[in-house]
């Protein structure tokens, strides 16, 4: 007896102790399963020691879990070091820092993947949003108030009768949406205090014009565009913080203005860009990138500019394939930048290509150099087999198979069929092959078809050896490798 109660004490024991860190549980793979047993609505980071963005993001997420807790609220916030515990992370797919999850009903399979902002309110209006009720009713201004002043944009109906077409339309639009508060009003004194005078859907925010009134035929659809078209700032900055709302967004269409916020005409310019944006509202998002902020210097890079190079403006579709395009001019005027979106969304526009100029050695080293301007007869030559590494200057994984890749080129320097190659993808574009993270490895076999062969087998040179001899056909088995996105 004495025993099964020491052993019921310590099972006991080894499920409370799952140890906090300013409120947001420590996950591992040992107590996870009995995390979402006690926690059944769970939301996890998956995050890196060195990651800057996990950095940034730490103070925040703790504030969330904070105020949740504070609230008494049954969701809680956890985080996993993937770099550690690596199994859990295979698990669950992480790909990159930080990859968030939202695990519900204590349900291991299929979690939500989080795709709002990196702002304590905004994750907290999130998990709200995801457990509660999809519209919230409000019984008077008070709480309307305080639904406005608590959240950078919120949805009101406005619905004597919460039971017709109109208002159930509005329902099934807030089930939709995941990041932004939707409440219905029927109280007088609310229509009064808003000078609302008939039955209208209203979208309040803290930034532009303050409101917006949905005109038109009120259903699911046209709501969720209104809503889209109005829910972001005519220009946004970029930061870390407001990424992910710029790349979890529905609006894959964007253009960038690089510009130095010290510049004694940055309002001028700034006034310019917001408004062409008034035209293509819900269409293209107009983004406002400091060229002066160091940890923007990357994004500089990705499209070919130098802080020198500012003021400029660069626009890119964000869909399966991501396409750069440049203006002609670089004057930034309302006029220009307008007439700029309406040849891209009449689809008059050719993609920008970057390219470096091809260097007088390229070829006289056992891994030859590729540029934009070189690429298309090396890599397509029907006489030799191309082997391609595409890698960014910056990317820690390229640095790791940098040894590896050169011993590759040493060992077929002599051969007559098989070239092994590099290119700063960082510095050129293709329009052959569309790189997303780093390093990429793509094959080029011999002949006219211009065949193109990913590699994701092991990074090693016997791996690579193997491929090599087979033409591309062995030694590229699946594994997980790691990559660095842009």
């Amino acid at each position: 007896m004495l025993k099964f109660l020491l052993i019921c004490t310590l099972a006991v024991a080894s499920r409370a102790e799952i140890a906090e860190e300013e409120d947001v549980l420590v996950l591992r793979k040992s107590n996870f399963d009995e995390a979402l047993k006690a926690h059944p609505n769970l939301l996890v980071e998956f995050y890196a020691p060195w990651c800057g963005h996990c950095k940034a993001l730490a103070p925040e997420y703790a504030k969330a879990a904070g105020m949740l807790k504070a609230e008494g609220s049954e969701v809680r916030l956890g985080k996993v070091d993937a770099t550690e515990e690596t199994e859990l992370a295979q698990e669950f797919g992480v790909r990159g820092y930080p990859t968030i999850k939202f695990f519900k009903g204590g349900e291991k399979e299929s979690p939500k993947e989080y795709s709002a902002g990196r702002q304590a309110d905004d994750i907290v209006s999130w998990l709200k949003k995801r457990t509660g009720p999809a519209v919230a009713t409000l019984a008077g201004v008070s709480e309307a108030e305080s639904l406005i002043a608590d959240n950078e944009v919120a949805v009101i109906g406005f619905f004597k009768d919460a039971d017709s077409a109109d208002a159930k339309a509005f329902e099934k639009a807030a089930e939709a949406t995941d990041d932004i508060p939707y409440a219905i009003a029927a109280d007088d004194a609310i229509y009064s205090k808003f000078e609302v005078s008939k039955d209208s859907v209203v979208l309040f925010k803290k930034f532009d014009e303050g409101r917006n009134t949905f005109d038109g035929e009120l259903t699911k659809e046209n709501l969720l565009a209104f809503v889209k078209a109005n829910q972001l700032p005519l220009v946004i900055e970029f930061t870390e913080q407001t990424a992910p709302k710029i790349f979890g967004g529905e609006i894959k269409s964007h253009i960038l203005m690089f510009l130095p916020k010290a510049a004694s005409d940055f309002q001028d310019k700034m006034d310019q860009f917001k408004k062409a944006a008034e035209g293509f509202k819900g269409r293209i998002l107009f983004i406002f990138i400091d060229s002066d902020v160091d940890d923007n210097q990357r994004i500089l890079e990705f499209f070919g500019l130098k802080k020198e190079e500012c003021p400029a403006i660069r626009l890119i579709t964000l869909e399966d394939e991501m396409t750069k395009y440049k203006p002609e001019s670089n004057a930034i005027t309302a006029e220009g930048i307008t007439a700029f979106c309406t040849q891209f969304t009449d689809g008059k526009l050719k993609p920008h290509l970057m390219s470096q100029d091809i260097p007088d050695d390229w070829d006289k080293t056992p891994v030859k150099v590729l540029v934009g301007k070189n690429f298309e007869e090396v890599a397509f030559d029907p006489s030799k087999n191309v082997f391609v590494e595409f890698y960014a200057p910056w990317c820690g994984h390229c640095k790791q198979l940098t040894p590896i890749w050169e011993k590759l080129g040493e060992k077929y320097k002599s051969s007559a069929d098989i070239v092994v190659a590099k290119m700063d993808s960082t510095a050129n574009e293709i329009e052959a092959v569309k790189v997303h993270s780093f390093p990429t490895l793509k094959f080029f076999p011999a002949g006219d078809e211009r065949k193109v062969i990913d590699y994701n087998g092991e990074r090693t040179l016997e791996g690579f050896t193997k491929f090599l001899e087979s033409g591309g056909k062995d030694g590229g088995h699946n594994i997980n490798n790691d990559n660095d996105d842009y």
